[in-house]
């Protein structure tokens, strides 16, 4: 019972929520600012190339990493609009924006539909029309991981792994570096490692046949953690070869060396990833990369010595 004359705290706090204040820092919280911690994959293939010391190189990348910024935002918020029922029920998701509460459905839906459409069209400033291109198949295909393929088991790993890919490759064609088939195939592999380690976190955080689990994501029932596990381990071999073979098939000059022994840091990454994922702290990759020191040093190091190799 509110005294009268007296202003009822509950309805201050009510206000704060649901003013136009409360409901843009909610919209800035439901495009998961974190998350676009993915999208420095656009860097990867000019980095690769010794491109990034070129300004106007650099200023493409910003504005390829800018527009997947944008474009993901605008998924995420139709993703969690469709999701709202599911992401109620979970036990983290329920916190979000739009399973909360604090970002009405109506909202979030109109603002990821515009941000979905802006995105692929500002990249038409460009000047090429690929980067466009690339940027709607990834609106396309998230939208359809959103509305049917997350719900079909192994198509949703190639679903969401295959959008990772998209962003090196945009990267790449943006600035018009060529991509290599190491390139393309460590970044693959290294995509679907990613994406089953989440699942396999997802499915030890629920439990093995945990009903609550699969009406959560249904495409879980189709999944044991024993195959998760071999997958991750065959696409963590298979990159780990990989990536050795293009660092020893760079050349015979001193500077190779850096590559070489950036297998070392390479193969540590890959290691500490997989520790963590089976320890089931997978299930948000990207608080991985921004919470566990002994991962980013390793980062560190591989960067340091692939730069080294690469730059000087």
């Amino acid at each position: 019972m509110v005294t009268k004359g007296v202003p009822d705290p509950g309805a201050a706090v009510d206000e704060g929520r649901h003013g136009v204040l409360g409901r843009a820092a909610a919209l800035l919280r439901a495009c998961r600012p974190r998350q676009w911690l993915k999208n420095l994959l656009v860097l990867a293939a000019p980095a690769a190339a010794g491109a990034l010391t070129r300004p106007e190189t650099a200023a493409t990348c910003l504005a390829v990493f800018v527009l997947f910024c944008v474009a993901a935002s605008g998924t995420y918020l139709l993703n969690d609009a469709h999701d709202v029922h599911r992401d109620r029920a979970h036990p983290r998701k329920r916190h979000r924006p739009v399973a909360s509460g604090d970002l009405p459905v109506p909202v979030a839906v109109t603002a990821g539909s515009v941000l979905c459409v802006a995105a692929p069209s500002a990249s038409l400033l460009l000047d090429d029309i690929a980067p466009s291109l690339l940027l709607t198949g990834y609106v396309l295909l998230t939208l359809a991981y959103t509305h049917r393929l997350k719900d079909l088991v192994v198509v949703d790993l190639v679903a969401v792994a295959a959008c990772h890919v998209l962003r090196a490759v945009a990267g790449g064609v943006a600035v018009g570096v060529p991509l290599t088939s190491w390139f393309v195939i460590v970044v693959s592999l290294a995509a679907l490692l990613v994406v089953v380690g989440k699942r396999e976190a997802e499915l030890r955080a629920g439990g093995v046949g945990d009903e609550g689990a699969e009406a959560i994501r249904p495409a879980l029932r189709g999944y044991t953690t024993d195959y998760l596990s071999q997958t991750r381990s065959m696409a963590s071999g298979a990159m780990i070869v990989t990536y050795c073979l293009w660092a020893l098939d760079q050349g015979d000059g001193p500077l190779t060396l850096f590559h070489a022994v950036s297998i070392v840091p390479f193969i540590m990454l890959v290691l500490r990833y997989n520790l963590l994922v089976s320890r089931g702290v997978g299930e948000e990759p990207e608080e991985i990369a921004l919470r566990d020191r002994p991962l980013q040093l390793v980062l560190v190091a591989l960067v340091t010595l692939v730069g080294l190799g690469i730059y000087l």
